[in-house]
């Protein structure tokens, strides 16, 4: 918004519009542009640092990261002069990253043929845990002896004679 814009160059709203309006042909519609009413109301309604716009005659302007840049170069403030250096200073470090591209596209290469070794033994790797993931083709041995004789005869005891003699003693009776 052009009053946060004018805040941080450290001059008045008045002084940074002024500016704009000298200089249109820096700022087309993709660099800045002013809000509608409807826009305007609705940030003044959502966002309570705005409530100087609700009664103001003039609509503000709003500014893409290209027309702040072109502010920097526009205004003549000492913040904004910085703010102009250092934009200046890092499209010379951009120069310098782009020269240096032919060197970081020779080793993306060589990495690129690394990983492509490392590839196949991965996919090596990959393919011995999943055989040894596979449920075995036979059967595991059991472990132990194995003792290979009838079963015996579990559960109970013979009755004894004595037992016996009780037993049909009571079914006489």
């Amino acid at each position: 918004m052009d009053r946060d814009l004018a805040e941080l160059y450290g001059v008045t709203t008045k002084a940074l519009n002024q500016a704009v309006k000298r200089n249109q042909k820096r700022f087309p519609s993709d660099f800045m542009f002013p809000l509608t009413k409807e826009e305007r109301d609705q940030l003044v309604t959502n966002c309570d640092r705005f409530r100087k716009l609700k009664h103001s005659v003039v609509l503000p302007h709003a500014f893409t990261e290209q027309g702040v840049a072109m502010l920097s170069s526009v205004l003549n403030s000492d913040r904004a002069i910085e703010v102009n250096v250092a934009i200046m200073r890092a499209f010379v470090q951009l120069r310098m990253m782009i020269g240096s591209h032919e060197e970081l596209a020779r080793k993306l290469a060589e990495l690129e043929a690394r990983l492509s070794e490392h590839d196949e033994q991965i996919q090596a790797i990959f393919e011995a845990i999943r055989q040894l993931m596979a449920p075995p083709d036979r059967p595991p041995k059991k472990i132990g002896f194995g003792v290979e004789e009838p079963r015996g005869v579990y559960g109970r005891k013979k009755p004894s004679a004595r037992t016996t003699r009780a037993r049909a003693k009571r079914k006489t009776r």
